[in-house]
């Protein structure tokens, strides 16, 4: 099973935005799509780029860096345009308020 960590309360990030949080050391990005809640790591693979800052699309449930345009889909963490490329994707529990998210 695995083990989850509080990041943020559910407040900390409205319906159509990321928020960077460090983890253990580590910046993740949380999104929030019509309440449905996403992590991925937070670096893009392109030029290292802040995707917690990035656009959000909930339409189609992706993310575009805001550095060079990269978009990642919020599900998978796959790049949209190059097969094969992917940055890592987290769990995420929602419990009430709390935001959780598993590193395992």
């Amino acid at each position: 099973m695995a083990d989850f960590i509080k990041v943020a309360d559910t407040s900390d990030v409205p319906p159509g935005t990321g928020a960077v949080i460090e983890v253990d050391g580590r910046p993740i990005a949380v999104f929030n799509v019509n309440g449905e809640y996403f992590a991925l790591d937070n670096t893009c693979l392109h030029r290292g780029g802040p995707l917690g800052e990035g656009f959000v699309d909930s339409a189609n449930c992706t993310v575009q860096c805001p550095w060079h345009g990269w978009i990642y889909s919020l599900r998978t963490g796959e790049a949209t345009f190059i097969q094969g490329a992917k940055v890592e994707k987290f769990e995420v529990l929602v419990e009430g308020e709390e935001i959780k998210v598993s590193l395992d």
